[in-house]
């Protein structure tokens, strides 16, 4: 399963990369909006794991919204501790608070993904 990852602090996202990494996900990672915009053609994930606050134009909230005009059924978790924007999450989020371990992103991941397969009911 492939992960597109978004977060401008690096500690936070070398950290967040290696636990799913050891997950046994496939990472692709950006350090702000614009980057992951950029690639959201180029390569199509399984989840998108986004920080809502990031340095430029783009915050998590547009890159999820963006995601979901190409791809309508692509799981978001949002991670969060503050934001001065209203939360709008896409349908078949979750959200993160901000401090997190980096295994409850696993965690979330894992079940996210759990629910994109399972067969409709």
């Amino acid at each position: 399963m492939s992960i597109r990852l978004v977060e401008d602090d690096p500690m936070i996202r070398e950290l967040v990369v290696d636990a799913l990494r050891e997950a046994g996900y496939h990472v692709i990672h950006a350090g702000t909006g614009e980057e992951a915009l950029a690639w959201r053609r180029r390569r199509v994930a399984d989840v998108l794991v986004t920080d809502v606050r990031l340095p430029g134009q783009v915050d998590g909230w547009q890159i999820a919204e963006r995601y979901r005009e190409q791809y309508p059924n692509l799981p978001v978790v949002y991670a969060t501790g503050f934001s001065p924007v209203p939360p709008r999450p896409v349908p078949g989020s979750r959200i993160v608070r901000k401090p997190f371990l980096p295994e409850e992103i696993v965690r979330v991941v894992k079940e996210l993904g759990e629910l994109k397969d399972a067969p409709p009911v």
